[in-house]
């Protein structure tokens, strides 16, 4: 349908509580809009503002899956209420008919391992609610870049093309990689706007959607001001409201020798599904309540995201609790990276000298964040069966005794949650990591004689990560069924200029790779047989979940340079379209330009870093 007719709600604000200076709509809109710029905001979740008015459009782009995800009809971006919409310019709301207004987050943050305060959302403001009509998902569509909130402290409440170009292209690809993220419909350019960063630079609006934009940020700020009925209240909204209720959230796991596994670990859309008995081993003696099934359900979808970035080679570059999603969902791009070269130290941020944010760290640095949201949560699981009583939720503790017992308890259900973050990580990596081999099954050893060895193999002799996988893809059984075909598969594996790593030879490269290739050869077959047919539908579903193209950091900054500088407009269609189907062969547009995409990473823009502007 068009834009125009999409049913719009406003679920949140009408179920959470608003700035106190401007409490309704009416009264925001009625005020001057530099009013609504950066100050302090307590004992509420958002505020009401309205986007800042754009002297000047282009939409530079939008991207066709998110338009159907949304139930946009095909052809509705060439419409001027569209273009309007998504570039702040038209609001679903009228002084005569009402309608749902715009808002702005209130959230703080644990930024580099120190507590930053308010932050908020300083330059997206949400703009309505809507549900597809035929699948039933609700989104929540906001604006990235539309102008000042009171949550912007000394920024501009802007975005620049560059930065919007890299988030616009990432958050398609990675769900096109089946990798939880927020989504993009849209890129517009404000040829008139001039935003300072580290030099002057066009702005830009990202109109992106997610099912939700809440942070285990937005608990943080409620803790760090006491605002406990809020933490109570935001809470119940995202049990209710955003998961659908306090049933589908997941209870403890009680299986013991004889158990089959529980119902709601094997839902298909469960991000615990699967998860091996002996990989998870939980007791059930701590008293639970819902509270306590909520904090598990919000680990467990952040056990398969990280999961996935490692399995994947993603890094988001600055994972702050204001960047870590209650839904599991990647979130806010700023100096992020695909791997190019395998280094498990390294970080696309060039701010993050203690390697914070590195590759290697990301699992430990999302169990970081999901503590301080168990500290934050911690007086509601922790009170067990006394959570709804009256004198609890009016007082809270009121004596000795009875806060030992809360925080020993609170205590246990956060390190029970950590074993089931460690528990849904592995089991989730493992998965992914077995189909990118190409197995159908796991075996123990797995993990040391292919995963291990692999990673340590291309960290050694310094092969591209995902180029790797896509050409392992490309391999038959004959191509390496003995050690002189294998030794002359190895080179498949090489950079243009040979391979690196200090002190390898080409004899020794090939020789390591070849061995390793001998033990995946046995693997396969021990899964597939040695048939040909069984042979090519190994490979088919090997291609199927190893991309062909990932948008890098050298690719982005070639279509940054093309858009902004030489005016080139094609080329972010082109790149689009070939993120948003990344295991094809090819997408019949221009065919050297898609080899050259898909093929060696140029030496020297390997492992490019960016800043948190990026």
């Amino acid at each position: 349908m068009s834009l125009a007719d999409l049913p719009k709600s406003n679920v949140f604000t009408s179920k959470l509580p608003a700035d106190p200076a401007f409490e309704t709509p009416e009264i925001s809109h009625k005020a001057p809009r530099q009013s609504l710029g950066p100050r302090m905001v307590k004992g509420a979740l958002f505020t009401y503002v309205r986007p800042e008015p754009a002297e000047e459009t282009e939409l530079l782009g939008v991207s066709p899956r998110a338009m159907a995800d949304l139930g946009l009809k095909p052809g509705e971006e060439d419409s001027a209420f569209f273009q309007a919409v998504i570039a702040g310019n038209e609001i679903a709301w009228t002084e005569e008919g009402g309608g749902v207004y715009p808002w702005a987050q209130c959230y703080g943050g644990w930024q580099f391992g120190s507590w930053a305060g308010q932050l908020g959302d300083g330059r997206a403001i949400s703009l309505f609610e809507t549900t597809n009509p035929q699948t039933r998902k609700r989104y929540e569509l906001q604006l990235k870049g539309a102008g000042k909130t009171p949550y912007s402290r000394f920024a501009d409440g802007k975005a620049v093309l560059r930065s919007s170009i890299r988030e616009y292209i990432v958050s398609e690809a990675l769900n096109a990689l089946n990798i939880p993220s927020t989504r993009a419909l849209s890129l517009t350019l404000l040829p008139k706007a001039k935003v300072l960063r580290e030099r002057i630079e066009p702005g830009a609006i990202v109109a992106r959607f997610a099912e939700t934009w809440l942070r285990i940020g937005t608990f943080d700020l409620l803790r760090a001001r006491g605002e406990r009925a809020l933490i109570r209240q935001l809470s119940t909204y995202i049990a209710e409201d955003v998961f659908g209720g306090w049933d589908t959230l997941p209870g403890v796991i009680p299986f013991g020798e004889n158990q089959s596994l529980p119902k709601d670990i094997q839902q298909i859309d469960n991000p615990s599904r699967g998860v091996a008995r002996d990989e998870i081993q939980i007791s059930n003696d701590i008293d639970e309540n819902r509270f306590a099934r909520l904090y598990r359900e919000i680990a467990r979808r952040n056990a398969k995201t990280v999961a996935a970035w490692q399995a994947y080679g993603f890094m988001n570059g600055v994972l702050n609790t204001d960047n870590t999603s209650i839904y599991g969902l990647s979130l806010d791009f700023g100096p992020f990276a695909f791997m190019d070269n395998f280094d498990p130290t390294y970080t696309p941020n060039h701010d993050d000298h203690m390697l914070r944010y590195s590759y290697r760290n990301q699992p430990s640095i999302i169990w970081w964040n999901l503590v301080r949201l168990g500290e934050s949560l911690g007086e509601l699981i922790g009170a067990g069966k006394q959570v709804d009583d009256e004198s609890f939720i009016k007082d809270g503790v009121t004596d000795e005794k009875q806060e030992t017992d809360l925080v020993q308890r609170a205590e246990k259900i956060i390190e029970r949650t950590g074993e089931e973050f460690r528990a849904v990580f592995l089991h989730e990596y493992k998965r992914l990591m077995t189909q990118r081999l190409g197995l159908k099954t796991q075996h123990e050893s797995d993990f040391q004689t292919l995963y291990s060895d692999l990673l340590d193999t291309m960290e050694a002799l310094e092969l591209d990560f995902n180029h790797f996988f896509r050409r392992l893809s490309n391999l038959t059984l004959s191509d390496v069924e003995s050690e002189e075909k294998r030794l002359a598969a190895a080179a498949r594996f090489a950079h243009a200029e040979g391979f690196g790593g200090i002190g390898t030879t080409e004899e020794s490269a090939k020789s390591r790779i070849a061995k390793w290739l001998d033990a995946w050869r046995a693997r396969v077959v021990g899964d597939w047989g040695t048939g040909e047919s069984q042979d090519q539908e190994r490979q088919a579903a090997m291609k199927a979940v190893n991309p062909n193209f990932i948008p890098r950091g050298w690719i982005l900054d070639e279509v940054i340079d093309r858009v902004e500088k030489k005016g080139d407009r094609k080329i972010l269609g082109r790149v689009m379209q070939m993120a948003l189907d990344p295991f094809n062969e090819e997408w019949g547009l221009d065919k050297a330009e898609e080899e050259r995409f898909c093929g060696d990473v140029p030496k020297y823009k390997r492992a490019m870093m960016c800043s948190c502007s990026s």
